[in-house]
């Protein structure tokens, strides 16, 4: 361990003092639209909020999305699996559904399990940037922004009127374990028409598991297309498909006996309408997802197979009041549904409304309140009010907020299992009197602009949650419903946990410089210390899972025709309490992934190796499955434009 933290802290040292660095057109203080849903400087809207760019998954050691977003400041990702096979975002101590996920302004959140959240229907080539706003933002967007938002923004929707022009890139990669992974993308911006393409496949037959092999294959294809219609009016759409086939042993369960394999597929479609005019902007968004989930648990049993579906509509309207303030109003309605051999046949129907306002009272203080009122079918009404605040004096930018938050319960934790016959001891089981979570979170922090090239930022946060949904060790005779359970046994039952309070202080450090077109530096490094207290003695499997402290840092540095990529990450939790499980949860652990890109032809050639997991740690990153150890690859990257 102390190599551990010695190698930890040289990473720190290195990356306050020399690092974090992103290419010239990366701003420390970029336009978010995520805070208020209008464009709006970071440092004004009252938020900490990371923003990177979509291009960076090829210059660093990662091989999808959500590997991507592990190794951002702050940020904690619970991986079951590798190169996207499935991960667990968790922002300030909130579990995995109480982060939202939002493609070009709407859900992403599968209405199913937030295990799927990760499956993002986008190829990386079409990835504008990636905002990720932490905290409560429940006032905006409603359910599930507790912990905070991740926003993928297209390059498609993003796209505004300039010169005309493409890219095409592609990228090919082989390694150990039967790894084979492709990416192609191609992007063309002429007069008034944009469009984009891109594809991504990891496959690999795995590193051996317990009487299994950990394969994967995974692929996702999207498009998508922006019209401008006259002067002030626009139309996008855009389709992704998403095949995710892969091993999920002990993903769910304990037992000895899982050898499980999973497929999941989806596909999405979005519909976008604008209209911009002096001082209004309208945006009507539709959209449709719809999933299909088929989970094996062992050869010779029946599968559990899933198909669920959202519709959603979004309407905002943001009317330019005076040059220091705008107002923004919006409604939104979502419908989700499920049809399941395991869960039975459901359909929950949301709406709700919110208004918004950004003002700026004398160039150094900025004001966003906002107020939504939810309704579900199942809850009944809910009201969400939030307020964030700026300050600026000299280099620093000071902010706080205040807000309330809420989420309602997912399909699998209202009735996982509940058609099922003779559902063995130590199974999950849903429970249809849930309640809806809300809580209460305040921040304070500042931000210091040091130089043009550096920044500091840190935040203390507090959180109170009411009714916060867990999955609770139970008791047979203590169960609510036993039709289809086995006497005597002990169930994980979904159930409400009166009080969780979540404390901790961020720090996140930021600075770029490009010293010339082909030398610069591209970093990021952030550190928290969070400590979570329920009230509940019961034995629960999220709630506490998060880390008590966490270190990841990002690099990417280019001289000439070499480029380095280095990320990496320390990780420290509670020891596991309560009954044995069969693999237990790692308390603390150091990785450390690299690559080495060596370019030809003025960049429109490279070469690169990469190694995953460079010091072979064994470790898990939630119950249940085995992360990989080291895995070595190398590949081809080709770009035109």
């Amino acid at each position: 361990m102390r190599i551990f933290k010695f190698i930890l802290l040289s990473a720190f040292l290195s990356c306050s003092l020399s690092s974090i660095a992103q290419e010239k057109e990366i701003e420390l203080d970029p336009i978010t639209v995520t805070a208020t849903l209008s464009p709006l400087t970071i440092s004004k809207s009252g938020r900490n909020i990371i923003v990177i760019k979509g291009e960076q998954i090829n210059k660093l050691p990662v091989n999808s999305i959500d590997e991507l977003i592990r190794f951002l400041p702050g940020i904690e990702v619970q991986s079951r699996g590798p190169m996207g096979v499935q991960s667990n975002i968790t922002i300030r101590g909130g579990t995995f559904q109480q982060v939202l996920i939002i493609l070009d302004g709407i859900r992403l959140n599968d209405p199913l399990t937030g295990h799927f959240n990760s499956y993002f229907p986008i190829s990386p080539s079409e990835i504008d940037r990636i905002e990720i706003m932490k905290g409560a933002s429940s006032a905006i967007y409603g359910t599930e922004a507790v912990g905070g938002v991740v926003h993928i923004i297209s390059k498609t929707f993003a796209a505004k009127a300039g010169k005309d022009g493409f890219k095409i890139n592609s990228q090919i990669t082989a390694g150990e374990f039967g790894l084979f992974n492709t990416q192609v993308g191609g992007f063309i911006h002429k007069k008034k028409t944009t469009a984009s393409v891109g594809f991504i496949s990891n496959n690999a037959t795995g590193q051996q598991l317990r009487g299994t092999k950990g394969f994967f294959n995974l692929s996702t294809f999207s498009t998508s297309v922006k019209q401008e219609l006259g002067k002030n009016m626009s139309i996008s759409y855009r389709f992704g498909y998403d095949d995710r086939n892969f091993s999920a042993q002990n993903f769910y369960t304990q037992f000895t006996s899982d050898t499980a394999t999973e497929s999941v597929l989806s596909n999405w479609h979005h519909v976008k309408l604008e209209y911009k005019k002096e001082k209004q902007r309208l945006t009507l968004d539709i959209g449709n997802k719809n999933t299909r989930d088929h989970y094996l648990f062992r050869k010779g049993l029946n599968p559990n197979v899933n198909n669920s579906n959202m519709i959603q509509a979004l309407g905002i309207y943001d009317y330019t009041l005076n040059s220091k303030a705008n107002l923004i109003t919006g409604a939104q309605f979502i419908q989700r549904k499920i049809i399941s051999n395991d869960r039975g046949n459901h359909q929950v129907n949301t709406a709700g409304v919110f208004v918004l306002l950004n003002q700026n009272i004398n160039d150094l203080l900025q004001l966003n309140p906002a107020l939504r009122i939810d309704w579900n079918e199942r809850g009944g009404w809910e009201f969400v009010p939030q307020l964030n605040a700026s300050f600026k004096f000299e280099q620093f930018q000071f902010r706080g907020n205040v807000g309330r938050t809420t989420r309602t319960a997912d399909f699998t934790e209202l009735f996982n299992n509940y058609q099922r016959s003779n559902v063995p001891s130590g199974s999950r089981v849903g429970n249809i009197d849930l309640r809806a979570e809300s809580s209460i979170s305040y921040e304070v922090g500042a931000d210091y602009f040091i130089t043009s090239n550096l920044k500091v930022s840190t935040s203390w946060y507090e959180r109170f949650h009411r009714k916060s949904i867990d999955w609770i060790l139970t008791s047979y005779a203590n169960m609510p419903r036993k039709e289809n359970l086995v006497s005597g046994g002990t169930y994980y039952l979904a159930e409400n946990i009166s009080k969780v309070n979540v404390s901790g202080v961020e720090l996140d450090i930021a600075y770029q410089k490009t010293f010339s077109q082909n030398h610069f530096l591209s970093a990021s490094a952030g550190f928290f210390w969070m400590r979570s207290f329920s009230s509940d003695s019961a034995i629960s499997l999220y709630v506490s899972n998060h880390a008590k402290e966490l270190f990841n840092f990002s690099a990417n540095y280019r001289f000439k025709q070499l480029g380095i990529g280095l990320n990496g990450l320390y990780k420290s939790r509670n020891p596991q309490s309560g009954n044995p499980v069969l693999i237990p949860l790692s308390i603390d652990y150091f990785l450390l992934n690299l690559r080495a890109d060596v370019y030809f032809f003025n960049d429109k050639l490279a070469a690169y190796i990469q190694a995953d997991n460079l010091l072979d740690k064994k470790y898990t990153d939630i119950f249940g499955p085995v992360m990989p150890g080291r895995w070595l690859m190398g590949g081809l990257k080709v770009t035109l434009q």
